[in-house]
């Protein structure tokens, strides 16, 4: 049985890492690979690896390394098959490695998670698999469920058993007696150009539109539908989630934000399909990656670099490319500077 995803480790002391993900695809019963090789010391065999891996039928492709982890960007060079980068803490907290990953520059994008998660990084490559396979697909929603059992059983296994604080009144509203209702939405005023777009572009602020726009370009390029919307999950949280249920077809959303990032934040919550990440640069100069990157189990971001916009389209195009060729075709000439993007 040919594998859908390898793992491909940088040192055999990222194993701890690796194991994450092996224990979520065993869960999934999704197959894969697992190896290991340095970028700087056996770039040859990285190659080879890659290749030969691309060539037998690997979909999706996922690096773990730290220090200067240059790993997830060696296989992108070798494939045009998506490629996740998991930075590994080993100094300086793995910032070192998280910036080595997510800066990659166009067009060869790295859908970064966050340090030390090998966990959401096999949830992001099955959301990508997912996309083309419906049982994957509803694996990958099944497990999401039960992420969020967890949150909510947390409630008697641990709120419910405090004792002895005078002030604390476990008895309201007790969650698991909770009624959970679907919002409701006015069909009427949900404003979306093409509801039936493959790529859903949400930008959080007029600001922000700039990257939005260079995904935009790419994608018109490349053929591939999209839509965008401006509307800040926080400011409009029933128009966010309003349009968002509304895009039934996309397959891929983007989320490009400044500041706290609450778009992608918001994206996750609300689908299962695969969610990028754009971090801008706001007004005052400051940017905040960590807080796009950085996602607790369960519900991954796929990160690229700071503003980087036209990255997070090519990413998008990887993703949709796996069962596409024309897609595939239109990437090569990409990478290979044939036709202007």
């Amino acid at each position: 049985m040919t594998p859908k995803i390898m793992i491909i480790l940088g040192s055999g002391s990222d194993i701890a890492i690796a194991e994450k993900s092996m224990d979520i695809l065993e869960k999934l019963e999704i197959p894969y690979s697992l190896k290991i090789a340095s970028a700087h010391r056996t770039p040859d065999l990285v190659r080879e690896i890659v290749i030969q891996g691309t060539n037998a039928g690997i979909e999706v492709f996922i690096g773990i390394a730290g220090l200067a982890a240059h790993l997830p960007g060696s296989i992108a060079a070798y494939t045009p098959k998506p490629v996740i980068g998991v930075p590994v803490d080993v100094k300086i907290n793995g910032q070192d490695a998280l910036e080595s990953i997510i800066q990659m520059p166009y067009p060869s994008p790295i859908a970064t998670v966050g340090i030390d998660r090998g966990d959401n990084a096999a949830i992001l490559a099955a959301q990508y698999i997912g996309i083309h396979d419906d049982e994957v697909r509803q694996k990958v929603i099944n497990l999401r469920k039960e992420y969020a059992l967890k949150v909510i059983n947390s409630n008697e296994e641990i709120v419910e058993k405090i004792e002895n604080r005078k002030f604390l009144q476990n008895n309201f509203l007790k969650v698991k007696n909770l009624d959970i209702k679907e919002p409701e939405f006015d069909d009427d005023k949900i404003n979306c150009k093409n509801e039936d777009a493959e790529v859903v572009i949400i930008v959080g602020r007029q600001t922000d539109l700039i990257n939005a726009k260079k995904v935009a370009a790419i994608l018109d390029r490349l053929k591939i539908t999209h839509d965008t919307k401006v509307v800040c999950p926080i400011r409009s949280a029933k128009k966010f989630t309003a349009y968002v249920k509304s895009m039934k077809n996309a397959k891929i959303f983007i989320g490009i934000s400044s500041n706290s990032s609450q778009v992608t934040g918001g994206l996750v919550g609300l689908t299962d399909r695969p969610v990028i990440g754009v971090p801008c640069t706001n007004e005052e100069g400051d940017e905040y990656p960590l807080t796009t990157v950085s996602m607790p189990p369960g519900v991954p971001v796929a990160t690229v670099g700071i503003n980087n916009g036209k990255n997070a389209a090519v990413l998008a195009a990887e993703i949709l490319s796996i069962n596409n060729h024309y897609i595939t075709e239109l990437l090569g000439k990409l990478k290979n500077k044939k036709i202007n993007l």
